[in-house]
């Protein structure tokens, strides 16, 4: 097992940080989304300049910025390190109780609070490295908030080891804490000249010494089937009920392939995930997802033979189609950007890790924000089972997340 280099309080940081309730809400018309999200931003903020960061500022949108100086005297890059503090609306976040499981030796973990939720390793094959380490989860009837909570706790120790250590070379640093990100918004608002860096890496990754520098790209696919509704007693001959034609939809749509439940790696899907239902009009929401704009196309027109086909059997009905983008895959501007990539595996190297590398099944800020001017690769922050009563993280990946950040500083302050 790879020492820690940099001794940090990021466990300690993260145990507080995942009791703060800052779900995010899909259907909030404010941002951020929820207000306890500005509550937890508060209390950064506070820390942030009880440690002496520079330029603290958290401005009326939810963003946190602030600057670590420089301590060498070449002009070196600025760069960033971000990570967002909502939690998924998929599961509870409120009244979180971390769990310290000391010293793991492959035996099934069971959750106190719910004893049907287990984490066990033939589900969870990462956990087979972790033998040895200490495991943190929730209690089992929330999530533990991992994601992204140990993105920001790595980021504030690294901070605070860096400004004791003046010793240690590195430019410019800024640090940001964001809003959202789990439902898509996270980059809306956010500002990348005023964050006035060269690049950026977002701490949100899974597995110790991964790196990702590409992501799906992704698209939401709005169909709204319009029917006809009348009184259910007399509707023989007039009444075209949209809910029908919506299910046709849906059990037409492929199940062996092209579906979050047949597919991994580099293979695309289309994903059926909201259902609003009434017999005159029902929306579907449908996650589209590939790696490339051409895949993108190719399930566009997927799901729109398949919708147009449910209509044969649905006569009088009709539908509407919105496609809503989301993000594009970061790799497309990362690849005219090489050295970005380049000094995270190098750091991870430094820190004794293996070099992980493979693409997001999902997306990240950086998504948003390599195409917004700001190249912003993903790193791992030691996060498993997102979104989940199983969540969980493990003490020494994410300490060792603090000495990659480190060693990213000084690497980039000895590039040419």
């Amino acid at each position: 097992m790879e020492p820690v280099k940099y001794p940090s309080r990021c466990v300690e940081r993260f145990l507080e940080y995942v009791t703060h309730d800052t779900q995010s809400r899909e259907d909030s018309e404010s941002y951020p989304s929820t207000p306890g999200q500005l509550v937890f931003l508060e209390r950064l903020r506070a820390e942030l300049v009880k440690l002496g960061l520079a330029d603290v500022i958290l401005d009326a949108n939810g963003y946190l910025f602030a600057t670590l100086p420089s301590t060498v005297d070449d002009d070196v890059p600025v760069i960033g390190f971000l990570a967002h503090v909502d939690t998924s609306p998929e599961m509870p976040g409120k009244d979180v109780r971390p769990i310290v499981h000391r010293n793991y030796q492959g035996e099934d973990i069971v959750l106190p609070d719910d004893p049907t939720v287990v984490l066990r390793e033939r589900d969870t094959p990462w956990l087979a490295e972790q033998r040895g380490n200490d495991i943190i989860t929730a209690s089992g009837t929330t999530l533990l908030g991992a994601d992204n909570k140990a993105g920001v706790a790595e980021i504030v120790a690294a901070a605070e080891y860096l400004l004791a250590h003046p010793e240690i070379p590195h430019g410019p640093i800024r640090i940001g804490f964001t809003p959202d990100e789990e439902i898509g918004q996270g980059t809306k608002y956010f500002d990348v000249k005023a964050f006035g860096a060269s690049c950026a890496y977002t701490m949100d990754g899974e597995t110790l010494g991964e790196i990702q520098s590409e992501t799906f790209s992704a698209d939401t696919c709005v169909l709204r089937f319009v029917g006809f509704n009348t009184h259910p007693g007399f509707a023989k001959g007039t009444m075209v009920n949209a809910i029908r034609a919506a299910a046709r939809f849906i059990a037409d749509l492929p199940t062996d392939s092209a579906s979050p439940e047949s597919t991994e790696e580099r293979e695309a899907f289309v994903h059926p995930y909201v259902v609003d239902a009434a017999v005159d009009c029902t929306t579907v929401r449908v996650l589209v997802r590939s790696f490339d704009s051409a895949g993108l196309e190719r399930l566009h027109t997927l799901l729109r033979k398949t919708a147009h086909r449910s209509l044969e059997r649905s006569p009088g009905a009709r539908v509407e189609i919105e496609v809503e983008e989301s993000y594009r895959n970061m790799g497309e501007i990362l690849k005219d950007h090489p050295q970005v990539v380049e000094h995270a595996r190098e750091a991870i190297r430094r820190a004794g890790l293996e070099l992980r590398e493979k693409p997001i099944r999902g997306g990240t800020d950086g998504s948003r924000l390599s195409f917004m001017g700001l190249p912003t690769p993903n790193i791992f922050a030691g996060e498993h089972n997102f979104h989940s009563r199983t969540e969980w993280v493990s003490t020494h990946d994410m300490q060792k997340a603090v000495d990659v950040i480190i060693e990213l500083c000084q690497v980039w302050a000895e590039a040419d």
